[in-house]
């Protein structure tokens, strides 16, 4: 079943999505700090990532940001992998399901990919607790 949309259409659901998975304030900020350098890139994911994938309903958020968490971690994209270890509490993962997560990656990704996760898991949810 497929669920096309025009671009105009991806790109106010990929925001709303994205808004709601990141939060307003971060979107906000990458949004206004865009130039002429990145503003197409910013639409592109706006449209691509976060409408015509995100915005998808046959697999939960929750679901999305474990599959997004786990493969961040095994290419070693860590500064992506602390935003959406951020955003998962916006999608109902616990720190138990990021654990998880992180464990499988170690398995079939490799101790240093896990290693390196674990070390910003552990970061995040330091700040998280500490401003709660």
């Amino acid at each position: 079943m497929s669920e096309e949309k025009p671009d105009k259409e991806l790109y106010e659901l990929g925001l709303q999505v994205r808004r709601e998975v990141l939060g307003s304030d971060y979107v906000d900020a990458a949004l206004a700090n865009s130039t002429g350098v990145d503003e197409e890139f910013q639409r592109w994911i706006t449209v691509t990532a976060w409408g015509a994938i995100w915005g998808r309903s046959t697999l939960t958020r929750r679901d999305r940001s474990l599959i997004t968490i786990t493969q961040l971690a095994s290419l070693g994209h860590l500064e992506e992998l602390d935003l959406h270890l951020r955003a998962a509490v916006n999608n109902g993962i616990s720190m138990e399901d990021i654990k998880e997560a992180l464990m499988q990656v170690g398995v079939y990704s490799g101790v240093p990919a896990a290693n390196s996760a674990f070390r910003v898991a552990k970061r995040v949810f330091n700040e998280l607790d500490q401003s709660a």
